[in-house]
């Protein structure tokens, strides 16, 4: 049906108010970003210094952050994705090539952070922050020893436990527990681990990747498999709060900032990451998120108790020979599947 030029225009005004408003060009910067991630005062300081307005909207996943991205369910200019899903989105064509020239603060990246397989030569990413996922408990009501995943989800904690709410991550607990690499995702692994994650699920109280902390402030929780940047700011809180890099094994995990393909503001977004990779905002950024800073310029500024914190720099462990998620295509939609139905059941 054909409809007239003038209803047609006013027609996509309407649609695309929200978003850019009709007849001029939007000049926001938009990010879409992990929650509890990105502070107000950086974003202020970023608009101060340069006039550009930013837009925030989050998510609580990558696999959230992916099916809305490619479902074209957002303008974005600016995404968070991270390790593995950089490389998915690399494959699939759906990020823009950064120009380094642009970018001249990408020196102060240390250099393990420079050329990372999931993107060789950062020619589609940069560093954010880097993680690491463990257990943290309150050893005031947990006597321990904890070391590993299999001392947290235990009779004695069942219903006082707070995880992750991530497919992904909590089927790589089990296949660390069962000795198979946290990539080696298979249905027959899947088929292998699934009675040992019904189990541990079963004993779950909260389920929250956004911010896992809160119940273990409340008193909601005890014991937990958590963000290693949640559990620095629980261990800043009270020391009572222990943190445990699992003895079955660890992996690193590395947060991006990348340029979607259908971004309209490639130079602002460009822009925000060189500010981004300044020292001085990138410890803005660990201040109130202290997670692994992959900025070496940036790390020099903190302070020695941020510098010493076990959940943020865990004494001994060598980032260079830490594992990182790899994209797994098709089987990710596997991996939930599986984690949806024990949850299901579990509840």
């Amino acid at each position: 049906m054909k409809t007239k030029l003038p209803k047609l225009m006013a027609a996509l005004c309407a649609g695309a108010l929200l978003l850019a408003g009709c007849g001029k060009k939007d000049d926001t910067l938009r990010l879409f970003v992990w929650s509890e991630y990105v502070p107000q005062a950086v974003i202020d300081k970023f608009t101060e210094e340069t006039g550009i307005k930013v837009a925030v909207e989050n998510y609580a996943s990558n696999e959230e952050m992916l099916a809305k991205l490619l479902a074209g369910g957002g303008s974005y200019d600016i995404i968070q994705p991270s390790d593995y899903a950089v490389q998915g989105l690399v494959k699939d064509g759906e990020l823009q090539e950064l120009d380094h020239a642009k970018i001249p603060n990408l020196k102060n990246l240390a250099p393990e952070f420079r050329n990372m397989p999931f993107d060789p030569g950062n020619k589609y990413s940069v560093p954010w922050m880097a993680g690491f996922v463990g257990i943290v408990y309150n050893a005031e009501v947990v006597p321990g020893p904890v070391v590993g995943y299999r001392d947290v989800f235990t009779p004695d904690h069942a219903g006082r436990i707070v995880v992750l709410d991530d497919a992904r991550e909590i089927v790589s607990w089990g296949l660390v527990t069962e000795g198979i690499p946290i990539n080696d995702v298979s249905s027959a692994n899947l088929a292998k681990i699934r009675p040992l994650l019904a189990d541990w699920l079963s004993k779950v109280k909260v389920y929250d990747s956004d911010s896992p902390r809160t119940p273990m402030l409340s008193g909601d929780t005890d014991i937990g498999v958590v963000w290693s940047g949640e559990g620095a700011l629980l261990f800043e809180e009270n020391p009572k709060f222990q943190w445990v890099m699992p003895a079955e094994g660890v992996h690193m995990f590395v947060d991006n900032l990348a340029i979607p393909k259908n971004s309209k503001n490639k130079d602002k977004a460009e822009e925000f990451i060189n500010f981004i990779l300044r020292p001085d905002i990138s410890k803005m950024i660990s201040d109130d998120f202290p997670y692994y800073n992959p900025n070496a310029e940036a790390r020099k500024l903190l302070s020695e108790d941020q510098r010493n914190n076990p959940a943020s720099y865990p004494p001994g462990f060598d980032v260079t020979k830490a594992e990182i998620f790899s994209d797994i295509g098709e089987q990710a939609s596997e991996v939930d599947e599986l984690i949806t139905t024990i949850k299901a059941k579990s509840n």
